[in-house]
C-alpha cells in the first residue's frame, strides 16, 4: 500500500497549494475519498493514514464496507433510486445525491429517530445537462423550500459535478454559480448550518477551491483509474 500512500499525500498536498493559491486558511478544505469499486483492504490503509470520510456510489457494495467499518464516515453520492432510500437512511452519516423532493421526503421519513438527523446535500445540475440529474439553478429557492422543513434531515448545502471542461477560467464558472446558489440560501434560511460545497473532483479541484468549495471528491488520484 505504498504507492496509496504516496498518492494520498500528494493529493493532501495539492488541497493544501490550491487553498494557499486561492487566499483561504490551510485545512478549510476537507477531502472525501470516493472509493466505489475499491476493496475494504484499501480502505483501511487509507484509515490507518488518517482519512475518515469516504464517498460511495454503488448501495449493496457500500454497506458491506459499513458494516466493517462503522467508525467511519460513510457518505452516499451516488443515484437514489426509491427504492434504495430506506438502507440509505438507516447507514449513512451523510447523502450527497438529493437529486428531488420524492427522494428528500422518503429519507426524512425513513431516518431512524434513535440517529442523528441524516446531513443531505442538494444535488445540482449547474451545467444543466441532459443526463444528469439534479435541481436546476433557475427558481433555485423555491423548489428546495419544501425540502428545508423536512424533519430527519439536516440540510447541509449543495453538490455539483459540472461538464467537463480543461480551462481553468471556464471550470471556475459553474463553481461560482453553485456558490451564488449556497449565497442564496444562506439568505433565506441564516439559521441553517449551510456550510458545505461539495465540489470540485481530480481534474478541477483546483477551480473548485478556488471558487469556495469546502469539500473535493477524489478517486482516481487516489486510487488510479478504475479498472
Amino acid at each position: 500500500m505504498n504507492n496509496l500512500s504516496q498518492s494520498y499525500q500528494a493529493v493532501l498536498q495539492r488541497i493544501r497549494q490550491a487553498e494557499a493559491q486561492a487566499g483561504r486558511s490551510s485545512n478549510s478544505v476537507r477531502l472525501l475519498a470516493v472509493s466505489k469499486t475499491q476493496p475494504i483492504e484499501a480502505i483501511n490503509a487509507l484509515a490507518d493514514l488518517g482519512q475518515r470520510a469516504f464517498g460511495e456510489n454503488y448501495l449493496q457494495e457500500s454497506l458491506d464496507k459499513i458494516t466493517l467499518r462503522a467508525d467511519l464516515e460513510w457518505h452516499f453520492i451516488g443515484p437514489i433510486q426509491s427504492n434504495k432510500t430506506r438502507p440509505i437512511a438507516e447507514h449513512f452519516d451523510w447523502v450527497e445525491s438529493v437529486d428531488r423532493l420524492k427522494i428528500a421526503e422518503r429519507l426524512s421519513a425513513q431516518r431512524p429517530p434513535n440517529l442523528a438527523p441524516l446531513n443531505a446535500l442538494l444535488q445540482v445540475n449547474i451545467s444543466r445537462e441532459a443526463s444528469k440529474s439534479g435541481f436546476l439553478p433557475e427558481n433555485f429557492i423555491a423548489q428546495v423550500e419544501p425540502i428545508m422543513a423536512l424533519a430527519g434531515l439536516q440540510i447541509r448545502g449543495l453538490m455539483a459535478i459540472p461538464q467537463v471542461q480543461s480551462d481553468f477560467e471556464k471550470q471556475r464558472v459553474p463553481f461560482a454559480q453553485l456558490r451564488a446558489l449556497l449565497a442564496q440560501m444562506q439568505k433565506r434560511w441564516p439559521q441553517a448550518p449551510l456550510d458545505t460545497l461539495s465540489m470540485g473532483m481530480s481534474a478541477d479541484l483546483e477551480a473548485a477551491v478556488w471558487e469556495g468549495a469546502t469539500q473535493v471528491r477524489i478517486g482516481t488520484d487516489l486510487f488510479g483509474a478504475r479498472r
